[in-house]
């Protein structure tokens, strides 16, 4: 048994790289290289199974050893199972490697990510894993680097005469939200709810005051992280992401997001910065 390292420099946040490599649908992309069709089923609770598997239903099973988001993600290989389900943990084959690590490490370096995975190796497999392994790790560079890039963004921004720390709760809070989130007078936001964490949902209904017309909006966080950013995605599949910084106890909002197909450019951006114009009068005024 010989252990190997594979190294990657990623540019994206751990976060999304940590999202790449174990979501349900970036992960059989990523591995695909080992085997096509492949996926990963389990609760990715530390102390849980995982079952790595081909498009035929067998492959291995393994135990997550350790886990700390978005850092530390330890695998110890324990057994097989067949197309059937059937796991097998006893057999000669099984304890000629049961017990064999597989760890991933991410670390952050200016905002990139520094992946490393550790492997040990039985001989026989080691000209395998030598060859395929950098293919892997180079389609999840790719998938992680286009996530984080935003495709035809319109990008607004206002500086809020606030702390943070309120600037924050004012955009988070749906009782707030209901009170700016417009970008006339005309139209108001009828109802707002927010679960603010990731993989949490923010929801909110926009009407005309007149009742013509009005529409529901709705985003599925992907990073959150107070009092400096948070990501969405649209349920149309656009993704939106807010910037905090503040500075001499002001707080500068940029917010970027991927733009519609259906109204200019000029529209979009004119109206969501409509909206952040009131969002900066309400936040301001606020006692």
């Amino acid at each position: 048994m010989e252990r190997k390292e594979f190294t990657s420099t990623i540019n994206a946040s751990r976060e999304k790289v940590w999202e790449a490599l174990w979501s349900d649908e970036t992960y059989p992309k990523w591995t695909a290289p080992f085997s096509e069709g492949s996926r990963a089923k389990s609760d990715w609770k530390e102390g849980s199974k995982v079952y790595f598997i081909n498009a035929d239903g067998e492959g291995m099973v393994a135990l997550i050893d350790k886990r700390k988001d978005p850092e530390i993600m330890n695998f110890k290989h324990i057994g097989m199972v067949d197309k059937n389900g059937k796991e097998d943990y006893e057999s000669e084959k099984v304890k000629s490697w049961a017990g064999l690590m597989e760890n991933y490490r991410l670390k952050d370096k200016n905002g990139k990510t520094n992946l490393t995975v550790t492997m040990d190796l039985k001989a026989e497999y080691k000209d395998y894993f030598l060859k395929t392994w950098p293919k892997a790790l180079e389609k999840l560079k790719e998938i992680a680097e286009n996530d984080s890039q935003m495709k035809n963004p319109i990008t607004i921004s206002a500086i809020v005469n606030a702390p943070v720390e309120k600037v924050w709760e004012v955009w988070n809070t749906p009782e707030h939200i209901e009170n700016w989130n417009a970008a006339s007078d005309d139209w108001h936001t009828t109802s707002a709810k927010n679960n603010l964490k990731k993989g949490g949902k923010l929801s909110y209904r926009m009407e005309a005051k007149d009742g013509s017309t009005g529409f529901d909006f709705e985003g599925i966080y992907s990073e959150v992280k107070p009092n400096k950013s948070l990501s969405y995605k649209l349920s149309d599949g656009r993704r939106v992401s807010v910037i905090f910084n503040e500075k001499d106890n002001n707080t500068l909002i940029k917010e970027s997001f991927e733009a519609e197909n259906q109204n200019s450019r000029q529209m979009q951006q004119e109206g969501w910065q409509a909206i952040l114009n009131n969002f900066k009068k309400y936040a301001e005024n606020l006692k």
